[in-house]
């Protein structure tokens, strides 16, 4: 009987993860192909999935995918990386993209085949991405433009004709802050911690200094250069009090108002000692404290961030924003994609849903003199018939009354396999607390435009004032509110499927929102889990702002609602360390791990003592969050 030969793409497919293991010498690394974007985590790989016909395009990037992971895996260490990249946002970013065109640099010098799938791989990218279109710096990101500009200095190649603009953009800019130590990096291309070393003074020579953090060689000519670089701007200041500093651009004065970062964190210190003061004051001579109501807040710590303009913000629920036939068509295929790991998320879920319900379970006081006859108490009637009969009552256990919200980062880098299963987690955990009595809220936060929207266009308008604050049109998002039931609010979810819904994330403001939302329950107990793949990036805001605003600003969030605040905050991290960010935090390698850690740090929370007062009310008391509002630039 003669056997039906492969299709095509299957022998590819095998030639392409066999040369992959072999480049990156790595006989276990596991590879699929997929439809979502291409991805390295650990020794497990996805690469784009070629059409049947097998066009030229298609085996270019498929190959440039693979090429560059291997690459990756041969001439990369996660532990030297680790040690060298800096904590700022921007500067992460730059440091990132300069050691992936390190490595891919290493290979496409060695071998021409790998330059042209590598480059293919990179100009697909970079295309999805809109890059061609970047008409100035505001459109074009620093970190891409910084990447690009290596590559070419490493290789001689030069930039693709999908990333020109954005480094035509930058390039006067990166050349005349960095040009001297650009032309260096070629003489440490296979020493991946001199690179990092020589890339740190590079993102010193761009302004970035401020976000390195320690310098993890402990070396003395960058003491010596921070040293030098304080009292410069201890100069400045001195002279800013007089006059305006002279012959600096306007984006130079943007990063200068965020310099003396230890200021700001002096000024926080004092702020709790304050804090701790006026809470002993407000004692009264039997030891209680005054009660306070619950109020919403907006960033205590952080007056100095700001939003241009609120005008165009909405906060939206998933029916306004898709037809119900559109909702239930993405429902069905979000059901459909992940079919294999619903049964794993329900038991775990269902777990869940028996720890909760044991909680929930009641006990009986016995011997009473009315109630329901205890059977079990009859022999004693019978033995001595004098003896009364003994009653018992049931009795509910002490249970608090929850609400849970689950606020789902909507940001592009959630797209595909990630944004799937948060999708279904959430569904899944909202119909398992539901049976328990729980109620569940479930909300996600993006942007209505990339690249700043109608904000940035007025901002523009107005003949660009310097420092604007937050530049783009939020986008908040309720899927399910917390008294809506699950049955009618199962197939919004599916609108995370829908094609152009995911984009920017500004975390700290969406944090607010869902916090802010919480406060206004009667519940005794309020949860809120965050679930987010990284750190806030709205290329808008951060390139007319200092490179760690949005960041700056969710730290703040995050510390008053975990020392100020009733409500408990939980965060998962999925691939990103939010441990960093949330003093409760869970930060997993893989998106299919979701499920196990939702329900983990739920029964966690739910497994603590329920007499004992909830983390934040102890310290509610002591002094109400009064922060005013973040107000509009203008």
């Amino acid at each position: 009987m003669a056997t039906k030969p492969d299709s095509p793409v299957e022998p590819f497919k095998r030639a392409v993860a066999n040369t992959m293991r072999a480049m990156g010498a790595e006989p276990e690394l596991e590879i699929a192909f997929g439809t979502e974007p291409p991805q390295l985590k650990g020794l497990k790989a996805r690469l784009p999935l070629p059409g049947r016909d097998l066009s030229k395009g298609d085996v270019a990037q498929t190959r440039g995918a693979a090429d560059a992971f291997a690459l990756k895996l041969a001439f990369h260490d996660d532990k030297t990386h680790s040690t060298y990249a800096p904590p700022g946002s921007s500067a992460r970013s730059i440091f990132e993209a300069a050691e992936q065109a390190r490595v891919e640099s290493i290979g496409a010098n060695a071998m021409k085949g790998v330059a042209s799938n590598v480059e293919a791989a990179l100009e697909a990218r970079l295309k999805a991405k809109g890059y061609a279109q970047a008409r100035d710096r505001n459109e074009a990101p620093l970190a891409e433009a910084v990447g690009l500009v290596v590559r070419e200095r490493l290789t001689g190649r030069p930039v693709p004709k999908a990333g020109k603009a954005v480094v035509e953009a930058w390039r006067e800019h990166i050349e005349a802050k960095a040009g001297g130590d650009l032309e260096k990096l070629f003489d440490s291309i296979k020493d991946q911690a001199s690179f990092a070393r020589m890339t740190r003074r590079i993102l010193t020579d761009l302004g970035l200094g401020d976000e390195l953090g320690d310098d993890p060689d402990g070396s003395d000519d960058e003491s010596q250069d921070e040293a030098t670089q304080e009292q410069s701007d201890n100069a400045d200041s001195d002279a800013g009090e007089s006059s305006e500093p002279q012959g600096s651009s306007a984006e130079e004065a943007e990063m200068s108002e965020t310099d003396g970062e230890d200021g700001e964190q002096q000024a926080v210190e004092v702020d709790t000692e304050e804090r701790a003061s006026r809470s002993e004051a407000d004692d009264t001579a039997d030891g209680k404290q005054p009660w306070r109501p619950d109020q919403p807040f907006s960033g205590h710590n952080e007056p100095s961030y700001k939003v241009f303009t609120g005008q165009f913000d909405e906060i939206i629920t998933a029916e306004e924003l898709c037809d119900t036939e559109e909702l239930t068509r993405l429902r069905a295929y979000l059901d459909q994609q992940l079919q294999a790991l619903q049964g794993v998320v329900s038991r775990l879920a269902n777990r869940l849903q028996r720890r909760l319900m044991a909680k929930q379970n009641r006990t009986w006081e016995f011997d009473l003199e009315e109630g329901i006859l205890d059977a079990a108490r009859l022999s004693r009637v019978v033995i001595d018939p004098m003896h009364p009969l003994s009653y018992k009552v049931e009795k509910d256990m002490n249970f608090r009354d929850t609400v849970v919200t689950l606020l789902l980062d909507n940001s592009g880098s959630m797209r595909g396999r990630p944004i799937m299963v948060a999708a279904m987690c959430a569904d899944i955990l909202a119909r398992t607390l539901e049976r328990c009595n729980v109620k569940v809220e479930i909300l996600g936060f993006t942007t209505k435009a990339w690249k700043g929207g109608q904000s940035r266009d007025k901002w523009l308008g107005e003949n660009k004032p310097p420092a604007p604050g937050r530049l783009n049109d939020l986008r908040h998002i309720i899927y399910k509110s917390a008294d809506s039931p699950w049955r009618r609010a199962r197939r919004n979810l599916g609108l995370m499927m829908r094609e152009g819904l995911l984009k920017e994330n500004i975390d700290g403001e969406a944090l607010m929102w869902a916090h802010n939302r919480l406060i206004a329950r009667q519940e005794k107990r309020r949860i809120l889990m965050v679930i987010s793949d990284g750190a806030p990036v709205d290329d808008s805001t951060l390139s007319v702002n200092a490179g760690n605003y949005l960041e700056r600003h969710l730290r703040d969030v995050i510390e008053s609602i975990e020392t100020r605040s009733p409500v408990e905050i939980i965060a998962i991290g999925i691939g990103h360390d939010v441990t960093r960010y949330y003093k409760r935090a869970v930060t997993i390698v893989d998106a299919e791990q979701l499920g196990g850690a939702m329900t983990d740090k739920l029964a966690e929370l739910f497994d603590e003592d329920d007499e004992k007062p909830a983390r934040g009310a102890r310290q509610r008391v002591k002094r109400p969050v009064r922060a005013p509002a973040p107000t509009a630039a203008r």
